[in-house]
């Protein structure tokens, strides 16, 4: 591709508008362009990155024996009803009414579709196991769109869907999808955990996320460094020993004027803030709940919604209950589902809320004083705690997810009452994995976790190019020279990018540096020599190289590069 005719509008100022370095380096080296909030469109540069990344995904899935369809965008709106999710899934679908008054949404993701088709094409067990998978475009109208391409609203995905007649056939499908993202990510050359995850609004139970590390990550990811164990925070646990505590005092009231929090609380009565226990006060669609954790640790709303079996949750943090708020406890408490942390449960006593203002009860003894409907994990696990595999520190990193796979089981095809006929003759519910790939925050977390000062810099695997010619001054040997080079870097299928631009050598060479491109060859000053000038982008090694062995050391280059 010659430069003077690629489309590839590059910026010299940082855009405004954006908020992290891949944001700005894809506005700044015209691989995106943004439309609305959001809504983005992939110039020529930017797509030719996410078709190789497309391309290292199809390999790898067809290996894993998935099957490549394709589904609409656009569904009928009965389907979402029979599963239960228009009215649970929330804002973020996307929802229109045709010409007939007939109600559709954008797909945000494809479980109901693809449980429509296969209930309607797949009779028996011996059909199965199918995996199917396809890269399209999904919708969802974000709240807060931002950092361009990692949180739009319209996005590509690869989703693949799995259907089973065993659980253990999903575990071993489940298990394949794990190694071929593996190999998807190791194959662009990312650094990335694997996560275990919350399944969020898709459902299921087993859930694993693929991190890709970079200090801009939305997600915070506790992990072990003496073991595998790794998981996003909304899921992470951890062993906590609670401390023996002094001897219990009497069961008492005690005067706490104005006492509104636990470290008030704390440091009025002279206690550490693990002899406390602080109570929270929620409200789902199913009823209002008290919420108890040791006074030195925090909520996690995704564990105490999924503990609730809620799908959503609201702290009341008013007096619209006509409690005094702040002097709450579960001692005598009515009105109220109480939900226990089970590190509570472990404390020989407590100081809680005395329900009247002004006042704390001491000496209270869990599971003695009050008794929780549900005793669960709901703390907020945090650096420092113990593994809950080998109880050694966790530490903490922060991660874009890429990839997400869940084990589904029968949420969607249960509810939309996909079956099939087993060996007993018997008519039971497709078994279901999930697999996710977000395309567009790959490459974006690429970019935050491979740049510098001057621009990106493209692992040789996802790069737009391989190679980038310069050819600096205007005389016919130099132009032929790397004219030369140009056509026969691109007969031995190496992509080729040449900069015969009439522009500055430092213009060409800060291009050339922002787009990341993974070697440079410079004609220039050398070329009467019979030499040229390589640099490797990644190490910023440069080495002056007889312009008939050009070809021969690119192909090297590209042989140590694993291609």
């Amino acid at each position: 591709m010659l430069m003077k005719e690629f489309f590839c509008p590059t910026l010299r100022e940082l855009p405004a508008e954006a908020e992290v370095i891949s944001q700005q380096l894809m506005l700044r080296a015209g691989m995106i362009r943004k439309v609305a909030a959001g809504i983005y469109s992939y110039l020529p540069l930017g797509y030719r990155v996410m078709k190789k990344l497309e391309t290292i995904i199809r390999e790898e899935l067809d290996k894993a024996g998935a099957q490549e369809l394709l589904m609409p965008v656009l569904h009928p709106a009965e389907l979402w009803k029979e599963s239960g999710r228009w009215a649970e899934y929330g804002p973020e679908l996307v929802r229109l009414k045709d010409r007939k008054e007939r109600e559709f949404c954008l797909g945000p993701t494809h479980e109901e579709i693809i449980t429509f088709l296969v209930r309607h094409e797949l009779k028996s067990y011996k059909d199965l196991p199918l995996n199917f998978y396809q890269i399209q475009t999904k919708m969802r109208d974000e709240i807060r769109p931002r950092f361009g391409v990692m949180r739009a609203r319209e996005f590509t995905m690869k989703d693949a869907y799995s259907f089973h007649a065993s659980r253990e056939s999903l575990d071993e499908c489940y298990e394949k999808m794990y190694h071929a993202y593996c190999n998807i990510f190791n194959r662009c050359d990312l650094d990335y955990r694997v996560v275990e995850a919350d399944t969020g609004p898709i459902g299921g139970s087993d859930s694993h996320e693929f991190m890709v590390t970079a200090d801009t990550g939305e997600d915070q990811v506790l992990y072990c460094g003496d073991c595998e164990y790794a998981a996003n925070i909304e899921k992470a646990s951890a062993r906590v020993k609670v401390k023996e505590m002094p001897v219990k005092p009497k069961k008492e009231m005690l005067y706490t004027p104005d006492i509104k929090t636990i470290a008030q609380l704390a440091e009025y009565l002279s206690v550490p803030e693990e002899h406390t226990i602080k109570t929270l006060i929620y409200r789902g669609e199913k009823g209002e709940y008290m919420a108890l954790l040791r006074g030195n640790d925090q909520i996690n709303e995704v564990k105490l919604k999924n503990a609730l079996q809620e799908n959503e949750i609201e702290m009341v943090v008013d007096d619209s209950l006509e409690r005094p708020m702040g002097f709450v406890g579960p001692v005598d408490q009515k009105g109220f589902k109480i939900i226990s942390d089970n590190l509570v449960m472990k404390m020989d006593w407590g100081i809680t809320g005395a329900n009247e203002k002004d006042y704390h009860l001491t000496g209270v003894i869990p599971g003695q004083d009050f008794k929780p409907q549900i005793i669960a994990d709901i703390r907020l696990t945090q650096s420092g705690d113990g593994c809950p595999h080998c109880s050694n520190p966790l530490r903490t990193a922060r991660g874009i997810e890429v990839g997400h796979i869940f084990k589904l089981g029968t949420k969607y095809s249960q509810a939309m009452k996909a079956f099939f006929i087993d060996a007993d003759g018997k008519e039971r519910p497709f078994i279901m994995g999930c697999y996710g790939i977000g395309v567009g925050r790959t490459v974006a977390a690429a970019i935050e976790q491979n740049h510098d000062d001057m621009g990106i810099v493209w692992p040789w695997p996802l790069a737009p190019f391989q190679v980038i010619v310069l050819s600096l001054g205007a005389s016919d040997e130099i132009n032929n020279v790397a004219e030369n080079i140009y056509k026969e870097l691109w007969n031995i299928d190496v992509e080729t990018l040449w900069d015969n631009r009439k522009e500055r050598p430092g213009v060409k060479f800060n291009d050339a540096d922002l787009l990341g491109i993974p070697l440079r060859i410079t004609v220039g000053k050398f070329a009467k020599e019979g030499k040229i000038e390589i640099k490797e982008r990644a190490s910023g090694k440069t080495e002056i190289v007889n312009i008939h062995q050009v070809v021969q050391w690119v192909n090297q280059f590209r042989k140590r590069k694993g291609e």
